[in-house]
């Protein structure tokens, strides 16, 4: 085995043997951490592997959510069937909107995946179906064969079995030819289409199977939640997932996860009352500071610090 799978196998085996060990509290901050983890994974393929900075990527997240919930109807249903139609939804939504805004660079394409999110956001925002502005509540948890959702030791199983295959997933995909071919784009798209690759087919599937990931993590979040609302597909989530990518450090996968674990261990932080008194109240200032503080001494992330220590150890 590899030196470099040794981090995330042990991880997983001990994240696999955590919840004996867990308060009621820790045991839901912990899943909520390995959701975003799985968003962020899913926005890592875009932005560190292809070089793709989207500030849309919410709405998938929203969409996974909503179909599951509205899949789910008032009766629940199975797993086998709300999953794949959650993910298929968001994944649907991805290749509309990457088939069109792919066609752009730079701050045009953030700007155009902004739109779409933002249209996303209004269409669940402003219509009957969706609930409106108060959301949806889902009432019966999908199943599992024999088991359900609602069982907090099954879902959180289920939460770090989606996070082991999705991480996985990726670090196969970028050792595979279409991976090399997306870093080969995100380092120079000319040049890649000169050597006769169809950059725009690769960026679309990559754009694509980022969606199906950031709509599984919804389908886990309106299951962990019971409810999902507009404010899933806002530009705000788009931002704090994209945040989470920059604390972690682009272009490492182990850097999405850290950032997902910062970024949520972070905003619980500076909530507390008993610890920050009436700071807790603006506890958004507290977090943008420290993130200023976070990109101004660790340019490449917390993962770079490791590295730093490493090196200096070597040294």
């Amino acid at each position: 085995m590899k030196r470099s799978w040794l981090v995330p196998v042990v991880a997983a085996l001990l994240l696999l043997a955590l919840p004996p060990l867990l308060s009621p509290y820790l045991h839901d901050l912990v899943v909520k951490i390995a959701i975003y983890a799985v968003f962020a994974l899913s926005l890592e393929l875009l932005v560190g592997v292809t070089g793709l900075v989207s500030l849309g990527h919410a709405a998938f997240l929203g969409i996974g959510a909503y179909v599951t919930v509205l899949a789910s109807g008032d009766s629940g249903g199975s797993v086998a069937r709300v999953l794949p139609l959650a993910v298929a939804a968001a994944a649907i939504y991805a290749l509309f909107v990457g088939a069109l805004s792919l066609r752009t660079k730079g701050v045009y394409f953030i700007m155009v995946t902004l739109a779409f999110a933002q249209m996303a956001y209004f269409v669940f925002h402003d219509t009957r179906l969706a609930g409106g502005s108060d959301g949806l509540f889902l009432y019966v948890k999908p199943t599992l064969a024999t088991l359900s959702l609602d069982n907090k030791r099954t879902m959180y199983y289920a939460v770090m079995l989606a996070l082991i295959v999705s991480y996985a997933l990726l670090a196969l995909l970028q050792r595979s030819r279409f991976g090399h071919a997306l870093a080969g784009i995100r380092v120079n798209e000319q040049r890649m289409r000169a050597a006769g690759y169809p950059t725009f087919r690769y960026k679309l599937a990559a754009f694509v199977i980022a969606g199906a990931l950031a709509g599984l993590a919804g389908f886990l979040l309106a299951v962990k939640d019971g409810a999902v609302n507009p404010e899933l597909l806002s530009w705000h989530e788009s931002g704090a997932v994209l945040l989470m990518l920059i604390l972690g450090g682009i272009g490492h996968l182990r850097g999405a996860v850290i950032g997902a674990i910062a970024f949520t261990l972070l905003k619980e932080l500076f909530q507390l009352e008993a610890l920050l008194g009436p700071l807790a109240n603006h506890w958004q200032m507290t977090l943008g500071f420290t993130i200023i503080a976070f990109v101004a001494l660790l340019p490449k992330g917390l993962i770079g610090l490791g590295r730093r220590f490493t090196g200096a150890a070597h040294g």
